[in-house]
């Protein structure tokens, strides 16, 4: 663990939960490592581990994350797009481990990204699998648990998260229909 890491991913984590500082915050883990294409609203505290995968996260423009947003980086990386919002508790999980166990052999841990395209609302409470890629436009419903590919401007929710509609329809004022 590098010590740069540690103290300027603790000193976000123990900024006030302000505006001014949750507009701020992300400059912090640019410090530490973390990408940022352009500004992030972040209201913190994010669980990084180790601390030293926070070279593994990057961020696009205009990405807001809620509290408690927890990255489980060590080997892959977590990429978000442009203008995505994250909800509090939402878990990045990169790391897994295999189904079959032989005595006295470990399981071994497989190592996957996760990507999250521009545009993507994750609710509260989700956990999302390495290997995942969540597609342009689509929501996640709170509490679900992603373990597959989301297609673009899809709504899915549940455990295993399913498709539940397409939000692909459009109104004439551009805005997605109820």
């Amino acid at each position: 663990m590098q010590i740069k890491e540690l103290i300027l991913i603790s000193l976000s984590n123990h900024l006030p939960m302000l505006g001014l500082f949750n507009r701020q915050r992300y400059k912090l883990l640019r410090l530490a490592g973390a990408k940022f294409t352009g500004k992030a609203i972040i209201f913190g505290p994010l669980n990084i581990t180790p601390y030293s995968g926070i070279k593994n996260i990057s961020f696009g423009e205009n990405v807001f994350l809620n509290t408690e947003i927890r990255f489980g980086v060590p080997n892959a990386k977590v990429v978000i797009g442009d203008y995505c919002a994250i909800g509090p508790r939402v878990s990045f999980e990169t790391t897994g481990h295999g189904l079959f166990y032989e005595h006295g052999n470990p399981r071994g841990s497989i190592y996957r990204d996760i990507e999250i395209k521009e545009g993507v609302w994750i609710g509260a409470n989700v956990t999302i699998l390495g290997g995942v890629t969540i597609g342009e436009g689509s929501v996640i419903a709170a509490g679900a648990v992603v373990t597959k590919n989301i297609p673009p401007y899809t709504l899915a929710g549940g455990i295993p998260a399913r498709i539940i509609r397409n939000l692909k329809e459009q109104n004439t004022t551009g805005k997605t229909k109820q």
